[in-house]
């Protein structure tokens, strides 16, 4: 277990890289009539690297959890538990290494699903000067020899930017982290966003993985469809490098650069 929270720490910084890494290097399109610009592309993927510490440390927390009606502390957060599941509380934690996460979570364990599920309330949740409400669930599970491990999310989400803009977040991904002589993790799924009046279609097609000491996806592909229009994206043979392609509808390439 101590070496499992290891890996999931070390994903916490790792991981918002990782999704942060997809955005194009030049806004110019191949094709006029499909235009993808960087902060699109940033926004279908801003939820979670928003909430990917908070993630980790809520698996820390249920992992600890405790009797009725006693209390943990992990460093900058901390919880009280109940028969029914507990309030996890951040004041002023640094989790994706650079914003500070304040505010109260209602957990909620799912009494009638899988070992390892639970539900996190966001009301009024601060990471860094971005507000955020809404739900994610988790779903916990390992393989039979215990070589691997998946962190399904399912989110309802509403983010408030800095700067007023609105993201909604809607869909399930799974991240899965297998352990080897290099651990990698894979991240699949199909989501939603909303984002200043368009919306955005994700669809992973082939797992989105790379080795947890790269920062960026070395292999797989995914398409996103902006407003029923679709390119699609596709990151490679496993090399770890920042060039990934992009294919228009109609067929033309073109080769990007995925900034750090």
């Amino acid at each position: 277990m101590k070496n499992l929270k290891l890996i999931f720490k070390k994903l916490c910084i790792v991981l918002p890289v990782f999704f942060l890494t997809y955005s194009c290097s030049d806004d110019e399109s191949a094709n006029e009539e499909v235009v993808f610009t960087e902060t699109e592309l940033k926004a279908v993927l801003e939820t979670d690297d928003i909430t990917g510490g908070v993630d980790i440390a809520l698996y820390d927390l249920f992992s600890n959890q405790n009797s009725t009606g006693k209390s943990t502390n992990e460093e900058c957060y901390s919880a009280v538990y109940s028969d029914t599941g507990y309030t996890a509380t951040f004041n002023n934690c640094v989790l994706n290494g650079t914003a500070s996460v304040n505010g109260t979570l209602t957990v909620t364990y799912d009494q009638q699903g899988e070992a390892g599920s639970f539900t996190a309330s966001y009301v009024d949740f601060y990471v860094g000067e971005t507000k955020i409400n809404g739900s994610r669930s988790y779903v916990f599970s390992t393989n039979t020899d215990q070589s691997s491990i998946t962190f399904e999310v399912t989110s309802d989400m509403m983010v408030e930017m800095e700067d007023g803009s609105i993201i909604s977040d809607n869909g399930t991904k799974s991240t899965t982290i297998t352990f080897e002589d290099t651990p990698t993790y894979s991240i699949d799924g199909t989501w939603t966003v909303v984002y200043e009046g368009n919306t955005y279609n994700v669809m992973v097609n082939s797992s989105l993985t790379s080795g947890i000491g790269c920062n960026y996806i070395s292999s797989g592909d995914m398409n996103i469809s902006k407003n029923g229009l679709s390119v699609n994206v596709d990151f490679g043979d496993g090399t770890c490098d920042d060039v990934a392609t992009l294919t228009y509808p109609n067929g033309v390439e073109e080769e990007i650069t995925l900034r750090d």
